[in-house]
Order: C-alpha cells, then sequence, then structure tokens
C-alpha cells in the first residue's frame, strides 16, 4: 500500500501542535454559504485542549452485525378489505377521522418574542421561534445528550417510513413547510391558507412534508388530515405508510394502531405496514404488543412464514428482549421451519444481553440440526465475546476462522479492530488492519473511522492525519459517520471550534448532516458557555432544514438555564411541549433559583396558571408539578438566600 500505518505508528511521535494545525487545514478547505458568518464569531480565539468451510466450531458460550438480508418482504400476501378485531392487549383506536381534535389541540393565541436574538455577527435582533420541518437526514442517534452517548457515533435510527426518491418539487414542498412553520402554533387558519397557495399535490410532496415533520407529529398529522380532505386526492399506501412512520417513532400507539385499521378498511396495507408497527412496539419493550401486529397480519390474510417470523424476532432481540423472543419462537416452533436467519437473529439477540451461555446453546443447536454457521453468524459470535470481555476467545474464534473457515471480511476486522481501539491498544489494532491488507480485504470507511477514533482518544493527531489521508488515497473519502465521529472526538476533548471546522468541511464536501452533528456541536459549546456559537449552531440547523429531536431540545434548553437565560429556556420549553414532545429532565432548581434572584420566586405558578387560561395545559401540568415540587424542598430546606437575604 501507498501509505503504511503500522511504519508511522512506530516511529516517534510528530510536533502536536503542527500536525493539529494541518488536520484543520486539510478539512477546512472550500467555502460554506450558510457557515461563513458562522464561524467569524469566534475567528481570533485560540485552539484549547483540555486534558482529556471445514469442521464445525462448538461454543458453550455483538452489538447487531447488520441483518438486512434476512430480512426481505415476503411476496405471498393479498388484501383484504373488511375490518379485523384488534387484539385486546394493543392500545384501543379510535378512528382516524376523530383523532385530529384528540392529537391538536392549538391555543387561540400568539406568542410576542421579548427576548434578544444574536445574528452570526453578534447583532441583536428579535429571537424568533424555531420551526418544525426538518430535512432529509439519516438522523443518527442521539443517546442522552446529558453524557449517555453512544459508544459508536453510527448507532443511527432507522427509517422506519423508508425511503424513496422523491418526484416532488423541492420549490413546492419549501413552499407548504414554510407555510406550516409560521402558522402552525399561531392560529387555526393553516388550512386556509394551504388552500390559497394553489399546491399541486402529490403523493411524493406529502411524503417529503411528512419526513421534513418527522419529530413534530402534530403538524405531520395535520398536514397529512388536510390533504386527505383535498377533492382530487387520495391517499396511497405510501402516504399513510409515511404518517405511520411519524406516529411510531414518537410512540402515539392508539393513533396508530387506528390508523392500521383504517388502512385495512381501505385495503391499502402493506409488509411495510406491519413493520413498522412491530419495529415501534418491539422499540418500547412491548413484546405482546409487537406479538398482537404479528397476529394481527394473519386476520388481514397476510401469508406467515419464516422471514414474517425471523423479523418479529430479530425486532425483539434488537430491543435487548432476547428472552422474550426466545420465548416465541419456542412457541411458534412447530408452525414453521426455523433456517439459517432464524437462528442467527435468536443469537443475536442474547448476545445483546451479555447471555452466550444461551447463545453458545442456539450455536450448538443450530449445527445439530444441519444448518451451517455462516459468516453474518460467526461475526455476530466474536462481537459478543468482545462485548462480554472474553477476548481471548474472541481471538481463538477469528484463528478457527481463517484455518478453517469462513474467512474473515472486512467487517470481522473491524469488530476486532474497533475492540482494540476501545482498550487504546493501538499497536495491535494496526497490526490487524495490515493483516486486513494482507489478506486482500479492502478497507472501507468503517476501519478507518474505529482507528481515527482509536488514536484521536490518545491525542496522536498525526496519526488521525495519516488515517484521512490514506483513506483519500484509497479511494474511500470519510463519509457522514467519519466526520461524525471526528466531530464527536473534538467535542470531547473540549475543542468546540475544531469541531466547528470539521462541520464546514462536511457541509463542502457534500454530506448530510445530522440532527447528532448539530447536538454534539451545540453541546459543546454551551459547555464552554458559549451562548453566541451555540444559538448558532442551533440557527444553522433550522437553515439546513433540520428539525431538533428531544436531545436537541434538551441541550439546548439545559444551555440556557445554566447560562442564566431562564427566560429564553421557558419560552423554548413550552415549544418544545407544543410540538407533542415530553418535558425534558432538567435542572429545574436551577430554573426556579434563577427567577428567585431577579424576584419572581413563584414563577413557576405563575406560568402555570398564565399556561392554563392559554389552553395550554400540557405546559401548565410541568409548571405546576415543578412548581409543587420546589414548595416540598423550601418546607424541608428553609427558604431561598439571594444575596443573603430570604425570599
Amino acid at each position: 500500500m501507498s501509505f503504511s500505518l503500522k511504519k508511522l505508528a512506530n516511529s516517534s511521535i510528530l510536533v502536536q501542535q503542527y500536525k493539529e494545525f494541518q488536520l484543520c487545514s486539510s478539512l477546512c478547505h472550500g467555502g460554506l454559504y450558510t457557515t461563513t458568518e458562522l464561524f467569524s464569531l469566534d475567528k481570533g480565539r485560540r485552539l484549547r485542549e483540555r486534558g482529556s468451510e471445514g469442521e464445525q466450531e462448538f461454543f458453550l458460550c455483538g452489538s447487531s452485525v447488520p441483518l438486512s438480508r434476512l430480512l426481505h418482504s415476503c411476496g405471498y400476501y393479498s388484501f383484504y378489505n373488511s375490518s379485523c378485531q384488534v387484539p385486546c392487549f394493543l392500545p384501543h383506536p379510535s378512528g382516524v377521522s376523530n383523532l385530529q381534535e384528540k392529537m391538536l389541540v392549538i391555543a387561540p393565541y400568539s406568542r410576542i418574542s421579548l427576548l434578544p436574538k444574536h445574528s452570526l455577527q453578534g447583532n441583536v435582533r428579535n429571537l424568533s421561534f424555531r420551526g418544525f420541518s426538518s430535512g432529509t437526514d439519516c438522523d443518527m442517534k442521539s443517546d442522552s445528550e446529558n453524557g449517555n452517548e453512544s459508544d459508536d457515533v453510527n448507532d443511527g435510527e432507522e427509517n422506519v417510513g423508508g425511503s424513496v426518491k422523491s418526484g416532488a418539487d423541492p420549490n413546492e414542498v419549501e413552499k407548504v413547510c414554510k407555510v406550516i412553520d409560521e402558522l402552525f402554533t399561531l392560529d387555526r387558519n393553516m388550512e386556509a391558507v394551504l388552500d390559497e397557495c394553489d399546491i399541486a399535490l402529490s403523493h411524493d410532496l406529502v411524503i417529503d412534508v411528512l419526513e421534513r415533520f418527522k419529530h413534530a407529529r402534530k403538524p405531520a398529522f395535520r398536514f397529512f388530515c388536510w390533504a386527505g380532505q383535498k377533492p382530487g386526492f387520495a391517499h396511497d399506501s405510501r402516504t399513510y405508510n409515511a404518517m405511520m412512520g411519524v406516529l411510531a417513532r414518537t410512540r402515539q400507539f392508539e393513533s396508530m394502531v387506528a390508523m392500521l385499521e383504517e388502512m385495512g378498511t381501505k385495503g391499502l396495507l402493506t409488509k411495510e405496514t406491519f413493520v413498522i408497527a412491530i419495529k415501534a412496539f418491539a422499540a418500547a419493550k412491548e413484546r405482546k404488543k409487537a406479538v398482537a401486529i404479528f397476529e394481527l397480519m394473519k386476520k388481514y390474510k397476510y401469508k406467515v412464514g419464516a422471514e414474517t417470523i425471523n423479523f418479529l424476532l430479530d425486532s425483539l432481540g434488537r430491543a435487548k428482549l432476547g428472552k422474550e423472543a426466545q420465548a416465541l419462537f419456542d412457541k411458534l416452533k412447530g408452525r414453521f421451519t426455523p433456517n439459517l436467519g432464524t437462528y442467527t437473529v435468536l443469537i443475536n439477540g442474547w448476545c445483546k444481553v451479555k447471555n452466550l451461555v444461551e447463545a453458545g446453546r442456539l450455536w450448538n443447536e443450530m449445527i445439530d440440526v444441519g444448518i451451517k454457521p455462516d459468516i453474518i453468524a460467526h461475526n455476530i459470535m466474536l462481537e459478543g465475546l468482545l462485548k462480554t470481555k472474553k477476548r481471548s476467545e474472541a481471538i481463538k474464534l477469528f484463528t478457527v476462522m481463517k484455518s478453517k473457515g469462513p474467512l474473515p471480511t472486512v467487517q470481522s476486522y473491524t469488530i476486532m479492530i474497533r475492540d482494540f481501539c476501545k482498550q487504546s491498544k493501538m499497536n495491535d489494532a494496526v497490526e490487524y488492519f495490515d493483516e486486513m491488507l494482507g489478506a486482500g480485504c479492502q478497507p472501507d470507511n468503517a476501519v478507518y473511522t474505529c482507528l481515527i477514533t482509536g488514536f484521536g482518544n490518545q491525542k496522536r493527531m498525526d496519526m488521525v492525519y495519516a488515517s484521512l489521508k490514506e483513506m483519500k488515497e484509497k479511494g474511500c473519502p470519510p463519509d457522514g459517520c467519519t466526520y461524525n465521529a471526528l466531530i464527536k472526538l473534538l467535542t470531547n476533548q473540549r475543542m468546540p471550534d475544531d469541531a466547528a471546522r470539521v462541520y464546514k468541511k462536511m457541509i463542502h464536501s457534500r454530506i448530510q448532516p445530522t440532527v447528532h452533528t448539530f447536538n454534539m456541536m451545540m453541546k459543546s459549546f454551551f459547555q464552554d458557555r458559549n451562548y453566541e456559537m451555540g444559538y448558532a449552531i442551533w440557527e444553522e440547523m433550522s437553515k439546513m432544514g433540520i428539525c431538533p429531536d428531544d436531545n436537541s431540545y434538551t441541550v439546548f434548553i439545559g444551555g440556557l438555564i445554566r447560562l442564566g437565560r431562564s427566560g429564553d429556556a421557558c419560552k423554548y420549553l413550552e415549544e418544545m411541549l407544543e410540538k407533542g414532545m415530553k418535558a425534558p429532565q432538567l435542572d429545574y432548581n436551577k430554573f426556579v433559583a434563577d427567577f428567585a434572584r431577579a424576584g419572581k420566586p413563584d414563577i413557576l405558578e405563575e406560568l402555570a396558571q398564565k399556561m392554563k387560561f392559554s389552553g395550554k395545559f400540557e405546559v401548565s401540568n410541568v409548571f405546576a408539578r415543578w412548581a409543587e415540587m420546589m414548595k416540598k424542598r423550601v418546607r424541608r430546606r428553609g427558604p431561598f438566600k439571594v444575596d443573603g437575604q430570604c425570599t
């Protein structure tokens, strides 16, 4: 190969500041129309770095390796137009025609902004409220931004609604989204304005708009209902499934089941409809309801075979319900013939919960019935061993794979290299990388991303730079996961300015950022007590057409509270709840103390009453609950002391 990581790894470490400068320079090449001003705020700030195929093998004894090939949809199904009785343990559905009044409670008043807003140049202007639309993004999962971040940056949320190339006019989509953004929370005339816009409704347009509001169930459902009532337009299976995806993502299970029933009466059910519902219930650890959807398929005359059962078992396993998946398998064992995919997803489910005894038992059972484990099964077992810290056994299995088959693939090597990187054993990681090249496996973005993360955690920026350079030489330039890994690396080391420069290069390379990208940068700037840049990232998210999720609001509102901007935080908390999201877990003690210092110790009660009179009952309940909690704490601890005086 043109460049040897091993040679550089064994050489002396280069001057760190020079390499960091090279890294930032290489990543910052090129301009950006929306972020040039964004980075001018901290142009003069100094960079800071704060520390920190043969004989079969048997096993007595991971994260999930992709099993998409096991989950192909079964082609044998038919439509059945009669409405079926939903099993009693599913949420009791009401008709979709009755859902709008229930889901969309809009307060009959307009909000007036009293808060300052910083432009990218630092000028003060009126603070506008965030819209609800979002761009199409891969939605990489942002595990709680309060410190529970995933080890792997690319542990992404799946697109439950599916994705098909759209034929809708982007300008029409933008026009519709702008109307919804501006009018949804202000009044009840959104539909009237949409009527006047002379929109050429199409199924692709509806799907695109719903995708842009996938985290905001209330405006999404309201638009869906408006479109369905337009003369000459009728929802098809794709638009229904897109709306089902929004309801599933926001866990509106009663509404989701009601929509599924309506699709059944109209003959619009597809396999994807059931997939969305099963995934949603499994992700919420609602095993009985997931199985109920499975049983419902038979009532709608869908043929249920091994592939369908495998999908259900895999959904339960991915939700860490391996025991429940096993019980269901034992129950259904006589109704279908288990195949390689069946055993693979069950083993994966047990590895998810780190139960290698059961995983090993299934492995042996699979061999006993004459099924030969393939490379996917081997990779799952390999990762399961590493997750349970049985590294010596994992290395033995890897050695057996090399000698007896199936031969390790780039995914197999990536699993091993990732584990070495997590242990900071970079010499071993590079050794396996070179072995992979010698075996003829072409490296991909995933394995380079592991190396970049490992070297970055050791602050060996020369090796990070070398890995990035080699990626380009090997014809696999950084992808979204690589850029997110770099941003996470820099934000974890409290280097938000450098993370912003990497983001600029990401956009210049025409790689779509995700909501997780913005969450990481925003959190880092707020930790650095840099309100201007934290708010600029929030605004940039809006300009890129990406809707903030629950974690975005939690990071943003929490940052405002920590910086003493509780008034701003109150407004965004209200906005968050209006979108249909749950109240975030925040430091409400600081929230109350800030108002107490301002001479408003009873602000939460006042806000609760105000929201109640305005018709915002959800917001009112949140404030009232926390007001009562604060009262109890005051009675236990005594009154607040502000500047030496009791309040």
